[in-house]
């Protein structure tokens, strides 16, 4: 031990009684270092209900919830219509740092949940609501699918729940993520992924200013999410593909490729890691993939819509 042997020469010179006090330290030092580890969560969402779950802890059938939610939760804290509402969770984006979920019902609603306390911390009635995304500001943005008031991007201030802030047209809205290096907001319809700017956005008439539009390879776009600064997974009905937007190029995602009903997807370039759902019953599964390593999460109770993911250091 080499690197070592100076340091410990330099222990045996020091007195007993501040060897006591070293050891007491050093024991210390040790035991914070060792409370700091990594969290692997999954967020699911399904039917009225939200899980997230200890991913490393759960395998197969034997899933460690750790966190659940369901409608009935806000059901003293907002309008008794919400209730219906809330009856098919298809969208659970954790934000701020995990300390909330952005959800999103295509029953009809869009909901900020604190995790700690379980309160709705806004809401809106939003027909077919598909996704959402938190943006800068304390703003919410949702896309909005097929229904006579939905095909639509609209825009919220998370502190006027159920107001409008701005919309703009989106043919069966389906994805939003907000880019927050590139500073835009990248969207999801039916046939198009279009990316848009702000335009007065630390006003009270904030609006978003469409910059691009690019056609999808397939129709009816179903999944968007993050990868980096500049890549997206865009899934559509047939296939997964991955947008490389410095040179605004569709490629396919080898990972799933030629795999049809992708409802979500999440990956870790770095890693490889993929974490997803997709379409088995219907439009839902009692599913989770999970590759690197490779397992499948099975609940059997909640018809699972989307998962995502929640990792962090503590």
């Amino acid at each position: 031990m080499p690197d070592f042997f100076p340091y410990f020469c330099a222990f045996k010179t020091i007195p007993i009684v501040n060897k006591k006090f070293v050891i007491l330290i050093a024991g210390l030092l040790f035991a914070a270092c060792s409370s700091q580890h990594t969290t692997h969560e999954l967020v699911i969402c399904g039917d009225d209900k939200i899980l997230i779950i200890d991913e490393t802890a759960s395998d197969g059938a034997d899933v460690k919830v750790v966190w659940s939610w369901q409608a009935s939760d806000v059901a003293t804290q907002i309008s008794a219509d919400y209730q219906t509402y809330l009856r098919s969770m298809d969208d659970c984006k954790p934000v701020d740092g995990g300390k909330n979920i952005l959800t999103t019902s295509s029953s009809g609603a869009v909901l900020l949940i604190e995790r700690a306390t379980k309160k709705c911390l806004f809401y809106a009635h939003v027909p077919n609501a598909h996704s959402a995304d938190k943006m800068p500001g304390d703003r919410i943005v949702v896309a909005l699918s097929t229904n006579p008031q939905g095909n639509r991007l609209n825009v919220y201030d998370t502190n006027r729940s159920d107001k409008v802030l701005f919309s703009d047209s989106l043919y069966s809205g389906h994805g939003a993520v907000w880019n927050d290096k590139r500073q835009r907001l990248y969207t999801l319809g039916y046939d198009n992924l279009r990316e848009y700017s702000l335009v007065n956005w630390d006003t009270a008439s904030p609006s978003l200013k469409l910059e691009k539009k690019w056609t999808i390879p397939g129709e009816s776009g179903h999944e968007l999410s993050y990868v980096s600064e500049d890549e997206l997974i865009v899934s559509d009905h047939f296939n997964v593909h991955l947008f490389n937007i410095s040179n605004e190029t569709f490629t396919p995602f080898e990972p799933l490729k030629d795999m049809a009903d992708i409802k979500s997807a999440n990956y870790i370039k770095s890693t490889g890691k993929l974490v997803y759902t997709k379409a088995e019953e219907s439009w839902w599964t009692f599913n989770v993939y999970i590759k690197k390593p490779d397992k499948t999460i099975h609940i059997p109770d909640l018809k699972i819509y989307k998962v995502r993911t929640l990792y962090s250091d503590n």
